[in-house]
Parts: structure tokens; sequence; C-alpha cells
């Protein structure tokens, strides 16, 4: 019926792992539980060893850091069940009825299912431009989602038929961090899957820190160029190659790429202050992006 895969780095994932559990196991379906933990050697996994004693769970740490993309890839490998569950490990759910809703989910003939995610009401402040980010941009009702439909599709919180992965799998050449769901998206939406979204979040826990965001922002971005120069997606699905192309007809790519060499400092420092500002986010992102693709 059901493979629950966790994939995660340097996360206590038991206490995750324990919720689902005992919420496959009371609305009686066949599943298993695999968590892979991608090299990151940490402490924490002497914890997450205790998934081993659960029931059909299983913890796997692998040795050396293989990139988000093949973590995927590899725990599909080894599922056993015609869906896959893919739920980050900094994740917990929000209530007991969480599995049971997916269950009722797939009670339709479905390839995908995407339940959304919310998040924490306290944070830290050194935490407030991703929590920032995540609420006013990614936190959206199944409603709101369906208008974008596989737009708004992202990989943590989401069922597939796994079916779909072997045919597709995440983008094998993407060893960095950033957009290989977004490429796994616009690959279902080509070969014509059927998504719904419903309202069925988990929480995200783990807040990446201000300077980690804008850190990870970057690598993504550095990630999406290299997509965008081998073509391996229509521009026209990310919002910000839409909008590059447009500005580089203009040719005022050049004017974002000399604002961000001039106003990063200026850009950052609100970027980390009490009040982040998502406008100055926004432009920040689009005049990096212009700025590493003069680059050769």
């Amino acid at each position: 019926m059901l493979s629950i895969l966790i994939p995660t780095y340097n996360y206590n994932v038991y206490p995750l792992a324990r919720q689902l559990e005992q919420q496959a196991i009371n609305v009686s379906i066949n599943f298993e539980l695999i968590c892979f933990d991608d090299g990151s050697n940490s402490v924490l996994n002497i914890e997450n060893e205790k998934i081993n004693n659960l029931t059909n769970c299983k913890f796997v740490a692998i040795k050396q850091n293989v990139g988000t993309s093949k973590n995927r890839n590899a725990l599909v490998e080894v599922s056993i069940y015609e869906y896959v569950l893919f739920i980050d490990g900094d994740s917990l759910l929000p209530d007991d009825k969480f599995i049971k809703r997916y269950i009722d989910g797939l009670k339709i003939d479905i390839d995908v299912i995407y339940g959304g995610t919310v998040y924490l009401k306290n944070i830290k402040q050194k935490q407030k431009l991703r929590w920032k980010y995540g609420v006013k941009r990614e936190v959206l009702t199944a409603q709101e989602r369906e208008k974008e439909l596989f737009k708004c599709l992202l990989f943590n919180n989401t069922i597939v038929r796994k079916y779909f992965f072997q045919t597709l799998g995440f983008e094998k050449t993407i060893t960095q961090y950033g957009h290989e769901d977004t490429i796994f998206a616009f690959d279902l939406q080509k070969h014509n899957a059927s998504l719904k979204h419903i309202n069925n979040p988990v929480i995200h826990c783990g807040i990446d820190s201000n300077i980690s965001f804008i850190n990870k922002t970057k690598y993504s971005l550095e990630n999406l160029n290299s997509i965008y120069k081998t073509h391996l997606i229509d521009s026209n699905f990310i919002t910000i190659l839409r909008i590059f192309i447009k500005l580089k007809r203009f040719k005022l790519n050049y004017l974002l790429a000399f604002i961000h060499k001039i106003f990063y400092p200026f850009l950052k420092y609100n970027l980390i202050s009490k009040n982040p500002s998502l406008l100055i986010f926004d432009l920040f992102r689009l005049s990096y992006f212009c700025h590493i693709n003069l680059k050769k």
C-alpha cells in the first residue's frame, strides 16, 4: 500500500517516525517506513537508530553525502509499495488523522497528492527571514494551490505513485541544493500525471537561520542557472526565469547585476534584520541571478 520515505540530514527523526508508525498501524494498512541520513555522521543518529525498533521501520545512515536527489532516488529504489510518501525529516504531524486523510485521498485513482505545509508560530529572531518566506509564500490552502497545480507542488509531504519515480526519478545531474523538486514537478506535468491538492499539512520545524537561508538561496539560484543553461525545464514554469528572460530582452539584466554588485551589503543588512522585507528578498534573488548569469 504505502512506503513512507524520509530523507534527512543531521536531524532527530525519531519523533516523526513514531507518529507515522502509530498512525499507519491505526488505519490498518500495509506500510513500511524508511529513513536515510545523507552522510551527516551526526551524533543524532544514535536517536535515529531507535527507528529500527519500530514496526516495519528502518533507518540507514549513509556514509557519504550524495545530495538530495540521489538520496530520494535511493529511498524509492528500496521501497516495495505502489505509493511512496515523502516527508522531510525536520517535520512533525499536526494531529492523529494525517495518514488517514491520505488513505482517504487514495480511494480515487490518482498519481500525486500534495498536502501542504505550515510553520511553527514561535521562532528565533535569527530565523525570521526563512519563517516569513514560508508563511507568506508556502502556506497555501488546497484551493489556492489548485490554481497553479504543478507549480505549487513541493516534495515535502507528497504522495506519488511509484511508477512515476521509476519512469522519471529526480534529475541525476543535479548534485547541489535547489530546484530538483521543481524539475520533477515539471516532468510530472509533461507526463500528464494526475495531481490533487488536499489540506493535510505537516509542520515545518527545522527553520534555517537568516544567514543560512541566504546562502541556501544562492546555491539554489546557482543550480537554477545551470538548469536554465542546460534547458532542463521550460522557463515559463519558474517565475524568476520568466522575469529574467523579459529583463534580458531589454538588457535590463545588466542593471540588476550592477544593483547586486553595489547594493548587496544593504540588501543583506535588511534580510538579517528584525523585520526582513520579502520585496527586498525578491530583489536580492533576481539581482543575484542576473549577476551570476553574466559569468562564463
